[in-house]
């Protein structure tokens, strides 16, 4: 059985129409090839409260995995770090130090990228526990940063739903 997924664009600019999104439509059809069922992106402004609504309302919708794309700079709205820091229950650094270590083999931009990854554990009636990533809002990163995601979401999906070890 298929994992729910679900995807956020963090952008300004595209929640108020002034670009297409591009980097979500990416991170959806990784999901979808890597077997997740996900609908389009939803797409929000920047900023700390509107990134924990987000995240709370996909929790409340079922998804297991959480990917948001945007945000993750040093720009004076980039807060989707601070806004998954509210909602996610234990961090989980080798993710995020992962995504940074590829992205510095492809532009030292990627040391700049303060994206969080992180667990939500079980909370009755709201989520049976997911599984939160934050990319930077590139497409070319979006693309590099999911097979990282990919390799690992299963295993910790599972994990949050008590399976042992596989």
């Amino acid at each position: 059985m298929p994992y729910d997924a679900a995807v956020i664009t963090v952008s300004d600019r595209s929640a108020s129409g002034q670009r297409p999104d591009t980097a979500g439509p990416v991170a959806v059809e990784h999901l979808e090839q890597g077997g997740f069922t996900c609908g389009e992106a939803v797409v929000v402004p920047d900023g700390v409260d509107n990134v924990e609504r987000a995240l709370w309302a996909e929790l409340a919708g079922g998804a297991r995995l959480i990917v948001t794309t945007g945000g993750t700079g040093v720009g004076p709205r980039d807060e989707t770090p601070e806004g998954t820091a509210r909602v996610i229950t234990r961090e989980l650094p080798g993710i995020a130090e992962e995504l940074r270590r590829i992205g510095i083999a492809e532009t030292p931009g990627a040391m700049l990228t303060r994206g969080l990854a992180g667990v939500v554990d079980p909370i009755a009636g709201i989520t049976t526990g997911a599984l939160i990533v934050n990319l930077p809002g590139s497409p070319k990163a979006v693309a590099s940063g999911m097979p990282v995601i990919l390799s690992v979401a299963r295993h910790v999906i599972d994990q949050l739903g008590g399976e042992d070890h596989s």
